[in-house]
């Protein structure tokens, strides 16, 4: 069966980094866009970040842009979330998603940026 499995998340201090993993099993990793997105309490869950199956296209929220880079092992099945210039804002639970074509979601992991 499909999984996702996020790692990586936790305590930070604003301004410092975290990358997070994503391991996929149960499909061909390779064949499928892959993305990241976030989600806080009581808000909806957002997208953060995109990329293509060879990982040469990618795309990001405004707020990201030029701090988070999402690329992808299809070796070992594995997507990846850098984050630098953490904010306090970046404060959320972080998913990874398939569509294959069904949609699929990681449990989620949390990323807390305070000092």
């Amino acid at each position: 069966q499909v999984r996702l499995v996020e790692s990586g998340g936790g305590l930070v201090q604003p301004g410092g980094s975290l990358r997070l993993s994503c391991a996929a099993s149960g499909f061909t990793f390779s064949a499928y866009t892959m993305s990241w997105y976030r989600q806080a309490p009581g808000k909806e869950r957002e997208l953060v970040a995109r990329i293509s199956t060879n990982g040469v296209a990618t795309n990001y929220a405004d707020s990201v842009k030029g701090r988070f880079a999402i690329s992808r092992d299809n070796a070992k099945n594995t997507l990846y979330l850098q984050m630098n210039s953490l904010k306090p804002d970046d404060t959320d639970v972080y998913y990874c998603r398939a569509v294959i074509p069904l949609d699929y979601w990681g449990q989620g992991t949390q990323v807390t940026v305070s000092s």
